[in-house]
Order: C-alpha cells, then sequence, then structure tokens
C-alpha cells in the first residue's frame, strides 16, 4: 500500500480489495476503470479490479485456503458443493469458466456440468 499512508479505512477495506484479487493506489494513480473510494468527501484510495479470469483463479485459492487442501483432493460431495458456490458467485459466466474450475477439481468439464445440471434439477 506504498502512498496510502495508514489510513484507517484503507485498512479496513484491504481484506476486501485482497479476496477480490485488486490492487490499492493513491486516487492520483487511479486509471478510468479504476474505482476510487471516498471517506467523509474525501478521495482516500483507488482500486483497481482483477480481469474476470482473475478473480476466478482468487476464488479458487480462497475456496482451496478455506478447504484446507487442493480441492482436487475433496470428495465428490464436497466437489458439488464447490461447484454450487462458484455457480452462485457467476464463475460459469467467465470464458473458460467451466474448464477452469475443472482442472483445479480435477474433474472432466462434463463433470462440472453433471453437478450443475444436478443443482438445477433439485
Amino acid at each position: 500500500m506504498t502512498g496510502l499512508g495508514d489510513e484507517p479505512f484503507v485498512a479496513a477495506v484491504k481484506p476486501l480489495v485482497d479476496a477480490m484479487g485488486g490492487e490499492m493506489l493513491p486516487p492520483d494513480q487511479a486509471g478510468p476503470d479504476d474505482v476510487v473510494l471516498a471517506w467523509e468527501g474525501t478521495d482516500v484510495v483507488a482500486v483497481r479490479l482483477p480481469q474476470l479470469a482473475d478473480s476466478l483463479d482468487h476464488i479458487l485459492a480462497a475456496m482451496e485456503r478455506r478447504c484446507g487442501k487442493p480441492l482436487a483432493g475433496l470428495d465428490r460431495k464436497a466437489k458439488q458443493e464447490v461447484v454450487r458456490i462458484l455457480e452462485a458467485r457467476g464463475a460459469f459466466s467467465v470464458r473458460h469458466g467451466v474448464e477452469t474450475v475443472a482442472g483445479a477439481l480435477g474433474v472432466s468439464r462434463f463433470t462440472v456440468y453433471n453437478y450443475l445440471n444436478r443443482e438445477k434439477g433439485a
């Protein structure tokens, strides 16, 4: 957070920005696609959001950390739950989302589609 000081607001939003895979920068370095956050009328920090595909990788890594092991090592029921969570978060609207998730889970695309269809049929 170079150049951002130790603003309490910056410290408060940092975990959220990190979870999204974003980058924090001084407001005067914000580009047209960055989001500038203000506090009490003053621009405090700019947030550069990741590309959607990078966000999916970040979400998968966070899920692995939460599970405490690689997603490919989960049992079938746990993998189905991961697919359900990812669908709710929009992971399959990202180009190659199914392929990316299948690779992380150590299953085929066909299996991911089966998990998705199972959810819709439930």
